[in-house]
């Protein structure tokens, strides 16, 4: 996993549990027991998604099972009732499903877990098929990366580029994740680039300055 930025299929889980459209209530519930999981892909044809049920979309048949009053009904939204008396995921699975591409970058799939308040994706590839699912977790296992890694990215990647050995002497450090920039440069004017690109490479904690300018003798 060298190189920035990644994407989302050097980090999703690849082998995952989906259902039919037609699959039953209790299937949907044992399924998400025996992969330890909180939602699942309903797929069609080929393996194309077209929906996803999670627990929430489950959790109103137990909500309203003593007839609740019309006044609490009124509560909540049409939806919820309707799925209270579902049986199958195709009653039950909140469409259009949210997506996010195999080539997306871990950044895209952040935003889009975000925007859309979800805990998992499932990735299509480039038709619309089902490829595999990218969770929260997934998406941090960049910060399990390796300093020495971030560091040598930051030099060769970076630093070479900015701030070449003709115009400056940078040294680059690495402690859990935080990069630290010491040494002398020509032209500050590149620092808050060199903060922006350091910040996006993957794994990055933080990044810190500790540099003086260099004067013309």
């Amino acid at each position: 996993m060298d190189g920035t930025p990644h994407i989302v299929s050097d980090v999703m889980t690849h082998t995952v549990a989906a259902v039919g459209r037609r699959a039953p209530f209790k299937e949907i519930v044992q399924l998400m027991q025996d992969w330890q999981i909180s939602a699942l892909p309903v797929i069609e044809g080929e393996g194309r998604v077209v929906g996803v049920v999670s627990e929430a979309d489950l959790l109103p048949k137990e909500e309203l099972r003593d007839d609740p009053d019309a006044a609490y009904l009124q509560l909540r939204q049409p939806v919820d009732v309707a799925k209270a008396d579902a049986r199958a995921a195709d009653d039950l699975m909140s469409s259009p499903a949210i997506t996010i591409r195999a080539d997306a970058t871990l950044a895209e799939a952040s935003r889009t877990m975000a925007q859309e308040g979800v805990k998992r994706l499932p990735v299509v590839d480039e038709v619309g098929l089902l490829a595999g699912v990218v969770s929260r977790a997934d998406l941090l296992k960049v910060f399990l990366r390796g300093d020495d890694k971030i560091a040598d990215e930051v030099r060769r990647e970076i630093v070479s580029y900015l701030f070449p050995p003709s115009a400056s002497t940078l040294q680059v450090e690495v402690h859990d994740g935080v990069v630290t920039l010491t040494g002398r440069i020509h032209d500050t004017a590149m620092v808050p680039v060199a903060a922006r690109l350091v910040r996006s490479v993957e794994g990055v904690v933080d990044v810190r300055f500790d540099l003086a300018r260099e004067t013309a003798e």
